[in-house]
């Protein structure tokens, strides 16, 4: 369980830290790839947080896109559910 916060932690501080940057320089190939470059670093910050982490093993770059793609995904359902939260009538939240 400690292993999962400390990997959750180095990929946020490589996607808070790193990403941006590496997504400024490839820009070009983000464009042409319609976005989908984008799997590709993030499959990138996965094997780098494995790279830093010794507990947490990628077998490779496939294996890194998949990951990337599960995340991608996850993330996806998570965020369209806060969506749906905050345009609920019901929501105190809501201004």
């Amino acid at each position: 369980m400690l292993n999962a916060v400390i990997v959750a932690a180095v990929l946020a501080l490589l996607n808070a830290f790193i990403k941006p940057l590496i997504i400024l320089l490839t820009i070009p190939f983000t464009l042409f790839s319609f976005g989908l470059f984008l799997l590709v670093i993030n499959a990138g910050m996965i094997l780098l947080a494995s790279y830093i982490v010794p507990s947490f093993e990628v077998d490779g770059f496939w294996w890194a896109l998949l990951f990337s793609i599960v995340l991608w995904a996850i993330n996806s359902i998570f965020e369209a559910s806060a969506k749906r939260r905050d345009d609920d009538p019901q929501n105190p939240r809501r201004l």
